[in-house]
């Protein structure tokens, strides 16, 4: 569902943003598009840059993994970003910088270079909007810097940027920042309103949230990628575009710029920031992932959006009940599913009608999560001890007795290593001190158990 990046530290000359860039973090084959290598940022860019991290998810590749660089061109959008140039100088002190600003320089960008952000289209909701939720349109946040995020509430690379986007809200709002987040669903549970809903407030969001259940504003903004970041100005152009995880320095900057921008325009002549770094992810959270890392690709379950063969020689079958089975003698291949039990093929998932059943996977990562639903819960066994390598990590799988080691504990399990279904979401089954090679088995009880993909971080 991917993309990533992380970039440099605060310069000591901000930018006028007289341009901006579109920012793509390219994971595996994106569109049968390849990625150009980084750039770096200068006050002399002009025309059109592409800055390129690594980390995405794209509904016509489905895929999840971590590359350190890729290679290519991605499309033009007119847009370029300087994050240092003249305009704004900067007096730093420890943790609050105070810049002066040039309004001369912000009134003469030239902006025809820049694309107008289309306006939100065919919403089918809204959540934490003002009025009792009352709708909003991008036309009526003429004068403030909003940035666009596209999500989806069970992704995991939509997830994890989610730290920095509520530390921006808490920094900037008081200087013209709106945060608009416009959830554009990946499966159909996902189009569920009081499903958007409970996922908003289990993740602490605040700011408004918009239901693009029909995908009207994707397809607007000519979007295929979760997550995308769009920063759009007072005067409603594009000035910065950013594909995917990571970028995150480089993000605020270009916030800090808009803003600093929108102050000057209205006659300000300084403005200050506060510039202490104040996300901290920390290793064992649900929000850490190693950019630089090469992990298992995101695992699809259903027969409609599977990538990857089932390791049952039954396979798929669409639309039937299959009596799965995992011989004891199984040689178990990494990244691929195996399954026990009678198991439903839908065409996004599967499941269970039997009361009992088993998922195996030997996998690549540092965590892993399921996406699930239905009924029922089930009881993990992650590692199963200090398993040194492939053939016994495979094994281990066989033989578990499906009781859980502490310190791989994911956050959605109790200490017994269970849990139980409480809605369509994503579940964190393990997090693991290193990257390596793990393997986690699940014995699912309850008819009616429902699961549609393993994610990895």
């Amino acid at each position: 569902m991917y993309i990533r990046k992380v970039l440099r530290l605060f310069g000591l000359v901000i930018a006028s943003l007289a341009v901006v860039t579109i920012v793509v973090s390219a994971t595996g084959n994106l569109l049968n598009s390849s990625f150009a290598q980084e750039q770096n940022l200068t006050s002399n860019m002009t025309g059109n840059e592409e800055v390129v991290g690594v980390g995405v998810h794209s509904p016509d590749v489905g895929s999840e993994e971590n590359i350190g660089s890729a290679n290519g061109s991605a499309q033009k959008f007119g847009i370029t970003n300087p994050a240092l140039a003249e305009g704004m100088v900067e007096n730093q002190n420890q943790t609050v910088t105070t810049m002066k600003l040039n309004t001369t320089m912000f009134q003469h960008i030239d902006k025809s270079q820049f694309k107008k952000a289309p306006e939100f289209a065919q919403i089918s909701g809204y959540i934490n909007t003002p009025n009792n939720n009352s709708p909003i349109t991008l036309s009526s946040l003429k004068g403030k810097v909003v940035l666009v995020y596209i999500w989806t509430y069970t992704c995991i690379n939509s997830i994890r940027p989610m730290p920095y986007i509520d530390n921006w809200e808490q920094k900037y709002s008081d200087k013209g920042l709106v945060i608009v987040g416009v959830h554009a669903p990946e499966f159909t549970f996902e189009k569920n309103h009081a499903n958007v809903k409970d996922a908003v407030q289990r993740f602490g969001i605040t700011y408004p949230v918009i239901l693009d259940s029909d995908h009207g504003t994707w397809n607007a903004y000519d979007n295929n990628y979760w997550p995308r970041f769009y920063l759009i100005d007072t005067q409603g152009y594009i000035r910065y575009d950013h594909i995917g995880e990571g970028d995150y320095d480089n993000i605020e900057k270009s916030i800090q710029s808009l803003v600093a921008e929108r102050a000057a325009l209205m006659g300000a002549k300084e403005i200050s920031f506060n510039t202490k770094p104040t996300t901290q992810i920390n290793p064992g959270s649900l929000y850490y992932v190693n950019l630089s890392q090469s992990t298992t690709p995101e695992i699809y379950v259903g027969y409609n959006t599977a990538r990857t063969p089932l390791g049952n020689p039954e396979g798929f079958k669409p639309d039937q009940t299959v009596s799965y089975s995992i011989p004891s003698n199984t040689n178990f291949k990494p990244s691929i599913v195996y399954l026990q039990g009678k198991w439903k093929n839908n065409p996004e998932g599967m499941e269970l009608q039997s009361d009992t059943g088993r998922i195996a996977l030997v996998y690549y990562a540092k965590s892993v999560n399921i996406i699930a639903g239905g009924k029922g819960g089930g009881i993990v066994s992650n590692d199963n001890g200090d398993k040194s390598d492939t053939g016994r990590y495979v094994q281990a799988v066989g033989n578990s007795t499906a009781k859980i080691s502490d310190n791989s504990l994911g956050e959605d399990l109790s200490s017994d290593g269970s849990f139980r279904i409480d809605g369509q979401r994503l579940y964190n089954l393990a997090i693991h001190d290193n990257y390596a090679a793990h393997y986690t088995l699940i014995d699912v009880k309850g008819k009616g158990f429902q699961f549609y993909t393993f994610t990895f971080g």
